[in-house]
């Protein structure tokens, strides 16, 4: 498919599926009222709910699918292996446990900034761990297997964490906002997030012609004038960047990043440059429906945003998988 067929598509879909979850939700008001009290501030309870409550969460899930799809490819295409996401090396789950420090010390109660930069803090140490452990040419199994074993340790260590918490009441709330969730979040939460997202976007993007050049290997790239610390740089401070500010905001949210990659790839000719934009927006789409099926599948339960993407993201992996076996065989 012509690149820009597939992202105008995409980009209609993400724009349809925006407005869809500005009208979707428990107030019990129409659309037109909804859209209305948005444009023109007008009906004081319908322009406080659109304009405080369901714009920001709209907002966020464009960002936090986004910053999921893009890492995401950005990943596969450097490590040159579709396995690769930012929750299987690590990152998401150390920004996880950067974050469930701050919340468990209090640390995330002493002013605005401090819940997002644990979160930061412990997906950029993530990633440079695994750099470290991988060495300096940093080979794809290498990479790999190093960011499987800092996920377990920080998994083992937000375990602890929680064990040995002496609040009950910290626990559960830690424990809900792990799950991942965009419901009761606020244009605060959209201005916290945004420029370390933005950074992440601009630096993601920055990558394209490197990991084109490395489909031919580490060696002819660098003779086509790649610089691969560099390439290695930008990718490691804007997966932490996107990554980490996302699970400050919205929690742990899984398969994005693995799953939506996967779809696009043979839309976009495997060309790893062409699918970083595709998965965002791809990655927007699935964040944006899977947060419209919450409300509408569960309403008076709160089921979870990250529950529900592993329950969909989980078997559709696994079809996409045998799928893949079939045509191998």
């Amino acid at each position: 498919m012509r690149q820009g067929v597939l992202l105008s598509t995409l980009g209609a879909l993400v724009a349809a599926l925006f407005l869809l979850s500005l009208l979707t939700g428990p107030a019990g008001f129409g659309p037109g009222e909804s859209l209305h009290a948005l444009l023109t501030g007008q009906g004081e309870a319908v322009a406080l709910v659109m304009r405080e409550i369901r714009l920001p969460r709209a907002i966020l899930a464009v960002m936090v699918g986004a910053s999921l799809g893009l890492s995401g490819a950005a990943l596969q295409g450097y490590l040159r292996n579709p396995l690769a996401e930012p929750g299987l090396i690590g990152v998401s789950g150390s920004a996880a446990l950067g974050a469930v420090i701050a919340l468990q010390t209090g640390v995330a109660a002493s002013f605005a900034l401090a819940l997002p930069l644990a979160a930061l803090t412990g997906s950029l140490v993530a990633v440079l761990l695994i750099l470290a452990l991988a060495g300096p040419r940093g080979e794809s199994l290498t990479l790999i297997l190093a960011g499987i074993a800092i996920s377990a340790l920080a998994g083992a260590l937000t375990s602890l964490v929680l064990n040995l918490s002496p609040n009950p009441f910290a626990v559960s709330e830690t424990v809900f906002w792990m799950l991942g969730s965009l419901a009761d979040r606020s244009f605060r939460h959209v201005w916290i997030a945004l420029p370390f997202v933005a950074l992440g976007w601009f630096l993601l993007s920055r990558t394209a012609r490197g990991l084109d050049a490395l489909t031919l290997g580490e060696d002819a790239a660098a003779s086509l004038g790649i610089g691969l610390t560099r390439l290695r740089l930008m990718l490691v401070i804007g997966t932490a960047a996107a990554v980490g500010a996302s699970t400050a905001v919205a929690g742990a949210i899984g398969f994005v990043g693995l799953v939506v990659p996967h779809l696009l790839r043979p839309l976009v000719g495997g060309q790893p440059g062409r699918l970083l934009p595709a998965s965002a927006l791809g990655g927007a789409a699935m964040v944006l429906a899977a947060d419209v099926a919450v409300r509408f599948i569960l309403p008076d339960r709160d089921l979870k945003l990250g529950v529900l993407m592993a329950l969909v993201g989980a078997p559709l992996f696994l079809h996409l998988i045998y799928k893949t076996r079939r045509q191998l065989t």
